[in-house]
């Protein structure tokens, strides 16, 4: 795995943590021409214009030369991004895009379309590095990695096809009622009559067919355990329902205007998945791993790291409609205990329906941080976290770090968060054991990762 320069180092942070210019001379529509650098967290490249300034250049790959149009900046950013408009020296790594709405200008759902599908994964790999080394202080090989972001099976798919996985997809309305996908950092619609990377049930639907007057978004949802199909409508402020008549039968939800909440319409308010040969139900358009071989990708994962004894007791952090708590219940046994901590109170309804015949299983709901130390509990065999994308954060890996685990599972889903909480995790006395990735987001720069960590070994 290549080392990144400077600029890398620079990149992934400035994105995220950079404040807003003062007022100055907009650079939008400005051209350059510039050699291409490494990839950076985000979906893009970096590159300096002649003058030393900062390119985030999405549309490009690492090693070409190309023009580059300013989308965002002023004169006194620390950076600017850029679409590469033309490739003047293209990289062996790169092809058409499949997908018609994937390029400059268009669709923001896809960053990858224009890379082979095995230099996307490479991408990946040197993204997961790079903020391994610069936030942690981490070498793959300390991380217990080997450098590879594996695909799931199936998604190996010859050159110009492009693996269908995504079962939930958010469609945005235009004011013409046409259902698309948002431009880049952008609320403006690209209308599409078709999402390449949208799962076969999600596709049968039919969203971009109909008219969705007066609406702000339509999500469509296909359980992949089940026939469930459900969407979920979010009205523009006032706006009354359409008659939903899609291709097959749907449940239809609906977002409210005044608190935010999902509510039924008609049909399951929920939908049923399936992991680990358990059925899950999920509700109110709950959190679901989106690629359909996600969950059972994960739960191996985080099984194979762990090895469950019989009689153990566990914390499964942040654990949504329990699909851990219930892998780990499985293997410990009723001798054992499981202990499932989620925010949301519909997830961890959903988790109490879905683990009710298993009695040494307790969900309690709230954050992390408070709830935890509530419990009073001081000691636990093992943990699993799969926190939102911010991380878990210092004081929670502290507190967990203090529990004495003989092994913890990290899920992550981005790579800066994990990065962080692994330095704040060694500060604490727990090193990785192993870190595996895998692309359950193809086309895009998302990547999962689930990292084992075990005690660091005092000296005798």
């Amino acid at each position: 795995m290549q080392s990144h320069s400077k600029d890398a180092k620079e990149s992934a942070e400035s994105v995220e943590s950079a404040e807003p210019a003062t007022s100055a001379a907009s650079l939008v529509g400005t051209e350059y021409e510039v050699e291409v650098g490494p990839v950076a967290h985000g979906g893009h490249c970096i590159a300096r214009t002649d003058e030393g300034r900062v390119l985030f250049v999405r549309h490009a790959l690492p090693g070409e030369k190309v023009r580059a149009r300013v989308t965002d900046g002023e004169e006194t950013s620390r950076y600017l991004r850029a679409d590469a408009i033309e490739v003047i020296e293209a990289s062996k790594d790169r092809i058409e895009a499949p997908c018609p709405y994937a390029g400059p200008g268009k669709c923001g759902g896809c960053d990858w379309q224009h890379a082979k599908p095995g230099a996307q994964r490479r991408l990946k790999g040197e993204v997961i590095a790079e903020q391994l080394m610069r936030l942690a202080g981490l070498t793959p090989e300390e991380a217990g990695w080997d450098g590879t972001v594996m695909p799931a099976p199936g998604d190996k798919l010859p050159q110009g096809e492009v693996p269908a996985w995504r079962t939930r997809v958010q469609y945005a309305v235009d004011p013409d009622g046409r259902a698309g996908l948002r431009k880049h950092r952008s609320h403006d619609v690209q209308p599409i009559d078709h999402c390449m990377i949208a799962a076969p049930g999600v596709s049968e639907l039919g969203i971009e067919k109909q008219d969705w007057p007066q609406m702000a978004s339509v999500e469509a949802i296909a359980a992949t355990g089940s026939n469930d199909r459900q969407v979920v409508l979010t009205p523009r402020p006032g706006g009354r329902l359409p008659l939903v008549e899609l291709d097959k039968p749907v449940s239809v939800l609906r977002v409210e205007e005044k608190d935010g909440g999902v509510h039924r319409v008609h049909g399951r308010a929920f939908v049923r998945e399936r992991a680990d040969g358990r059925t899950y139900r999920v509700g109110m358009g709950g959190f679901w791993q989106v690629h359909p071989q996600g969950p059972d990708i994960l739960i191996k994962a985080v099984m194979q790291g762990l090895m469950p004894r019989k009689g153990e007791s566990a914390l499964d952090l942040y654990c949504g409609v329990g699909l851990f708590a219930g892998a780990i219940a499985e293997r410990i046994g009723d001798k054992g205990a499981v202990l499932g901590i989620e925010t949301s109170k519909r997830a961890v309804e959903d988790a109490r329906h879905n683990l009710q015949d298993m009695e040494y299983v307790r969900i309690e709901q709230g954050k992390v941080e408070q709830v935890l130390p509530r419990t009073g509990i001081t000691e636990t065999d093992l943990i699993v976290l799969d926190p939102p994308r911010a991380g878990a954060g210092k004081q929670t890996v502290k507190h967990l770090a203090s529990l004495g685990a003989r092994r913890i599972a990290y899920v992550a889903c981005d790579p800066a968060a994990l990065a962080r909480d692994l330095a704040y995790f060694r500060d604490a006395g727990y090193k990785p054991r192993t870190l595996r990735a895998f692309d359950l987001f193809p086309m895009t720069h998302h990547v999962e990762c689930v990292a084992i960590l075990e005690p660091v070994k005092k000296d005798a």
